[in-house]
C-alpha cells in the first residue's frame, strides 16, 4: 500500500471517534481532495467514508464480543452518536443487531466452554 494511503489509514485508526474528513485528511498527506479520493480508492477498493465505517463496525463487533460496554458506549468508542444509524450500519456488515450479535456470541462461547 502506498505510503500516504498508510498514513491516511494509520490516522483514521488512532481514533474512531474523529470525523475523519476528506479535506482534513487530503491536507495531511499533502494531496488535493480528489486525488486522495482516486488514490484511497485504487489501494483501498473503497472509498474514505466506507472504508471508515467499515473500521468502525468491526471495532463495534470486537467490543460487543470482548467487554462489558453498552451498545450506546459502543456507540460513543466508535463515533456514531445516532443509535438507528449505528444499529442499521452494523446490521448491513453482519447481518444482525448489536445486542442479538452479543447474545449470540455468548451463547456461542458458553456452549464452547462447556464443550459442545
Amino acid at each position: 500500500m502506498e505510503k500516504r494511503i498508510e498514513a491516511v489509514v494509520a490516522f483514521m485508526e488512532t481514533d474512531l471517534r474523529l470525523q475523519v474528513t476528506l479535506n482534513k485528511v487530503a491536507l495531511l498527506v499533502n494531496l488535493s481532495p480528489s486525488r486522495l479520493r482516486h488514490v484511497f480508492k485504487e489501494e483501498t477498493g473503497m472509498s474514505l467514508k466506507k472504508y471508515q465505517k467499515n473500521l468502525r463496525m468491526q471495532k463495534a463487533r470486537e467490543l460487543l464480543e470482548e467487554s462489558f460496554l453498552s451498545v450506546k458506549q459502543i456507540m460513543v468508542e466508535t463515533g456514531i452518536m445516532d443509535r438507528k444509524y449505528f444499529a442499521r450500519s452494523f446490521r448491513e456488515a453482519f447481518g444482525t443487531t448489536p445486542t442479538k450479535h452479543r447474545r449470540l456470541r455468548a451463547a456461542q462461547t458458553k456452549l464452547n466452554n462447556k464443550g459442545l
